[in-house]
């Protein structure tokens, strides 16, 4: 599986930063401001379904919308929690799951002070048969702490907790405050 990973990361990802280069750009906009610079992260999780606050449901067609509250928490790199709003596009006819919306995570990156950061790009793709769960996070919007963005790729194979919650895995880059002294190697 995570041979799978490290081939979409890279496939995604400008040749710079799979070769450990910094990168020259990850989309316009985001080349990282003097004394930042991109490292590399990793991590699991665990989205708490269990806790999710279901908050409307609407009946389709093919399946439904439902919005919800969820919580994830994050260990590794990114250690903290993500107050997660998705709006849920079930297709019980297609077998499939695509969640986007709103979240924010709070916690720290890399050892980081305290951030809170939000998203309002995600996208997770599931296949209900399976599990499965591939997804892309894009958390660029500081609200508090650290200017710190991050984007990441997530995976999950379908393993579940004994309390009904699914496990992921997550990985990508973080811009980071610079600790070499002046930014220089």
């Amino acid at each position: 599986m995570k041979t799978s990973i490290l081939l979409v990361t890279a496939m995604l990802l400008p040749a710079g930063l799979v070769f450990g280069e910094e990168p020259q750009s990850l989309h316009d906009g985001m080349d990282p401001p003097r004394g930042y610079v991109w490292k590399a992260v990793s991590g699991t999780g665990v989205h708490r379904f269990s806790t999710a606050m279901i908050h409307s449901q609407e009946y389709t067609e093919t399946g439904m919308i439902q919005r919800s509250t969820d919580i994830v928490e994050l260990e590794g790199d990114l250690e903290g929690r993500v107050l997660y709003h998705p709006v849920s596009v079930f297709d019980f006819v297609e077998g499939t799951l695509v969640n986007t919306g709103h979240q924010v995570f709070s916690g720290t990156v890399l050892g980081s002070d305290p951030v809170l950061i939000h998203d309002e790009e995600f996208r997770f793709e599931v296949n209900l048969a399976t599990g499965r769960t591939v997804g892309e996070i894009y958390l660029e919007h500081r609200i508090a702490g650290p200017r710190i963005r991050c984007r990441l790729q997530v995976d999950a194979n379908g393993t579940m907790t004994p309390e009904g919650d699914a496990v992921i895995d997550y990985e990508g880059l973080c811009r980071v405050r610079d600790s070499r002294p002046n930014g220089r190697p």
